[in-house]
């Protein structure tokens, strides 16, 4: 089930209790030299697309937030973002906007780092008055974590940005908008943890190029069996959550 694509009478008759009203968040911001700046829009919309797909009766899908909480790459230019604490309160209230029409579980699901600090925090202050609903949050990346690293050769075997990974996914869904001619080694980025301390720098002091990881090692055929591996994985534990009791 689109929400977008659904009239006000087939909302309506929606369940409340049992469907799983799914929220993609992404961002729109400069992804290196050699990707497009919609990036996390593209990838995230797409695994959510092929996720709903797979669960029609039961998964009611959200348009994806493009808009995301990208400060930290405003020095490299070509980015679009909410400031944090706006970001927040804007989740809260599209959530706000489902849950005061009786919807009871609700899976942000998200395609940007930056978007992780804030998604917590806005269903922290949610959860306040609504707790007896299912309020859920995740990266695609940390619930497929094992079936991206298996497909990745370079050092880095997570999801970083314009990375191997995100360069292959792109590959895979929308090759026309990668600029083959920047691929290179990025490996030269800088960890935003040290002995279990976070860093807080920003993607301008972390990078020489915008970009982390080995894209140069990514290819179209990686992103396919990457985004096939993503979409089960998401699919298996989207059916788990669907299952879990209210909280009291």
């Amino acid at each position: 089930m689109k929400y977008a694509e659904m009239n006000a009478l087939a909302l309506k008759n929606v369940s409340r209790e049992d469907t799983l009203v799914v929220l993609p968040i992404a961002a729109v911001e400069q992804h290196g030299p050699h990707m497009p700046t919609g990036t996390d829009h593209i990838i995230c919309t797409a695994v959510a697309e092929a996720v709903e797909a797979n669960l029609p009766d039961s998964v009611l899908l959200l348009p994806t937030l493009w808009l995301g909480a990208s400060q930290h790459h405003l020095r490299w230019g070509a980015t679009l973002t909410s400031r944090v604490e706006n970001y927040e309160t804007l989740l809260c209230e599209i959530c706000e906007s489902l849950l005061g029409d009786g919807f009871r579980r609700i899976l942000i699901l998200n395609g940007h780092g930056g978007n992780i600090g804030p998604m917590q925090i806005s269903l922290r202050r949610l959860q306040i008055d609504y707790p007896n609903t299912r309020l859920m949050a995740a990266s695609y990346w940390s619930i497929a974590e094992d079936e991206i690293a298996s497909q990745l050769e370079g050092k880095c075997k997570t999801v970083g940005h314009a990375c191997e990974a995100e360069t292959s996914l792109i590959m895979h869904l929308r090759p026309e908008l990668v600029d083959e001619s920047q691929l290179m080694n990025f490996d030269d980025y800088k960890l935003d943890m040290l002995e279990g301390v976070y860093l807080c720098n920003d993607m301008f002091q972390r990078t020489s190029q915008g970009a982390t990881g080995r894209p140069d090692l990514a290819s179209a055929q990686k992103g396919a069996a990457m985004f096939s591996k993503i979409v089960n994985r998401v699919t298996e534990v989207l059916k788990t959550l669907q299952l879990l009791p209210f909280p009291e």
